[in-house]
């Protein structure tokens, strides 16, 4: 190159300057420091399922693996196979039925999806209803879009459920889509059918596309399954469903997700995906189908093992003082934190002086902020050491 020549100079489009910050990355920033120091760190702070996937899903993989049919290029949308086995397994588990051709969609995992429908959906200027405190990739998909969010605050004397009635109507007559995620992320309440069949009716009255992130779908505590959106009739009038293989299966590095309801989002979302992608691996693909369609046993092995972390957690936070309310589902606790401190402050106390890494409310919105975010991601000692840390920096009263 020309001693003389000038690089070319780079300008970003204003769709990236604007982006969200991408909180976990700073967190994971934060616990990579503390352990390049050799500190011994508990990280709780993020949500990256700690246990394999189950040996007869990765068995699959590896015999798929040598089938030539999957080394070339996969259908466009996807094998029908895997279609009819989210189907199978939507009206085994919730008695929803699903047409595999035009209710379900095949996604890189359930992630794409959630900024997919912003960018099949939103215009520049429009309106998205979106939950607060809740998992920040929503933001990153409106932000895409050029639209505008509108933030549901969801409050513990609601259950952290959405009170549609305090949304002003003209914000609602604007809204063209609205997240919600149960069981949620990340205050671990859980949604009734009730509680959708109100969603239902409040997305009909004012012409919004509902998408509801059930990523968490296949956890929940003390006896009682987890409600699908689906389920709610009319549900499938107007909107979808985002369902994961991430969290109940133990397949987060899979990229295996679905978008199933509407079948005119479901054709938007498989148009786009047309432009961008070529499907996933067919051999990927059919270790998905052997999850959904055999033994559903290391589903059932897994939520077990939650609900076990999640009491032996519990059972140390009562013992050095910290009052907080158990999760209902999902594999995250929301624990409220204790004054002066502020979500950020006391995420970083205890990270310096406790070598526990915890997600501070703040994070999640503004509606977050007096929280801290713990994730059953490790066994049940780990999870008891990690409080009894905590509860050694003296910060709780002990009754």
């Amino acid at each position: 190159m020309s001693m003389n020549a000038k690089p070319v100079s780079i300008h970003p489009a204003e769709r990236m300057v604007g982006l969200p910050k991408q909180f976990f990355a700073s967190l994971v920033a934060k616990a990579n420091a503390q352990t390049a120091k050799g500190r011994d760190v508990i990280n709780l702070g993020q949500g990256n399922p700690d246990r394999p996937t189950p040996s007869h899903i990765v068995e699959s993989l590896k015999t798929a693996a040598d089938n030539p049919q999957y080394h070339r290029y996969p259908p466009f949308t996807g094998y029908r196979f895997l279609k009819e086995a989210v189907a199978k397994r939507y009206a085994e588990d919730y008695g929803v039925e699903l047409d595999p051709d035009t209710e379900v969609a095949i996604l890189f995992g359930g992630k794409t999806g959630l900024i997919e429908i912003a960018q099949c959906l939103l215009n520049p200027g429009d309106t998205c209803l979106v939950p607060d405190p809740g998992y920040p990739d929503y933001w990153s998909g409106v932000k895409l879009s050029g639209a505008v969010m509108s933030f549901m605050p969801l409050l513990a004397q609601n259950n952290f459920l959405p009170d549609y009635s305090a949304i002003p109507a003209h914000v609602a007559d604007a809204a063209k889509l609205m997240f919600i995620n149960y069981p949620n992320n990340p205050t671990g309440a859980v949604a009734d059918l009730p509680f959708y069949e109100s969603t239902v009716a409040f997305a009909r009255q004012h012409n919004i596309v509902i998408a509801s992130d059930f990523a968490y779908g296949a956890i929940g505590f003390d006896g009682k399954k987890p409600i699908s959106f689906l389920q709610a009739e009319g549900a499938k009038e107007v909107g979808i469903e985002f369902y994961t293989l991430s969290k109940s299966y133990n397949m987060a590095g899979w990229r295996v997700g679905f978008a199933l309801g509407n079948r005119e989002v479901v054709a938007l979302i498989n148009l786009i995906q047309d432009h961008y992608y070529c499907s996933l691996f067919g051999g990927i693909q059919e270790a998905a189908a052997t999850a959904l369609t055999e033994s559903q046993v290391c589903v059932e092995e897994l939520r077990n093992e939650y609900e076990r972390r999640r009491d032996a957690l519990f059972e140390e936070l009562e013992a050095i003082g910290w009052k907080a309310e158990k999760p209902g589902g999902s594999f995250f606790c929301w624990l409220p934190v204790p004054e002066p401190y502020t979500s950020s402050e006391f995420a970083d106390l205890v990270l310096e002086q406790a070598d526990v890494v915890v997600a501070p409310g703040i994070g999640f919105g503004e509606s977050g902020e007096g929280y801290v975010r713990l994730g059953l991601l490790a066994p049940s000692e780990r999870l008891r050491e990690a409080v009894r840390r905590i509860g050694a920096l003296g910060i709780f009263q002990t009754s």
